[in-house]
């Protein structure tokens, strides 16, 4: 199977029209980024190409890489520990070639042809489990940050007083 930089495009063109499927890539996301998966090799490099699929119990996501800058498998293995389905597939994406002379229009237009570039794409099947799982420990991170912030600001700076130390001479009689 290739896959069309057009169809790529237009996948990207959905998200930016369904603010649903954004929120579910954003949550996708989150969770890849929660589990480290970006410290491996090349996974930042990655583009979405296909998804989110939203599934009864999962979510799916296609990502592509050029073939020289494949995705390091440990990333992968580790969202396996999670309970996501990752699959790795070496194909090609069909990109315009850029005109430079009359032999790259394709016959009897003024388009360029097309030419297949060799590609890794990742496929991620993330449990909804995982991804709501994920979510509520962030936003309890968040709201305990928050909470503390404001205990600091409405404590007033003259109420808090370092505690006075204590030299053994002036230590109350029968300590």
């Amino acid at each position: 199977m290739h896959y069309d930089i057009a169809e790529v495009i237009k996948n990207i063109q959905t998200l930016s029209e369904n603010t649903g499927a954004f929120e579910v890539l954003k949550d996708f996301e989150r969770v890849l980024d929660e589990l480290d998966i970006y410290v491996f090799k090349n996974w930042e490099e990655g583009e979405l190409c296909e998804g989110p699929i939203v599934n009864r119990y999962s979510v799916k996501c296609s990502f592509m890489w050029e073939a020289k800058e494949m995705p390091d498998p440990q990333g992968g293995k580790r969202l396996l520990d999670y309970g996501c389905k990752v699959v790795y597939k070496k194909t090609k994406v069909l990109v315009p070639r850029k005109i430079k002379d009359p032999s790259d229009y394709r016959p009897g237009t003024k388009k360029g042809k097309i030419d297949p570039h060799p590609v890794w794409i990742v496929s991620i099947d993330m449990p909804k489990k995982l991804m709501q799982d994920v979510g509520v420990g962030s936003e309890n991170r968040e709201n305990l940050q928050m909470a503390e912030m404001m205990r600091y600001s409405q404590q007033n700076p003259a109420d808090v007083q370092p505690p006075a130390a204590e030299s053994p001479a002036e230590a109350p009689a029968g300590a």
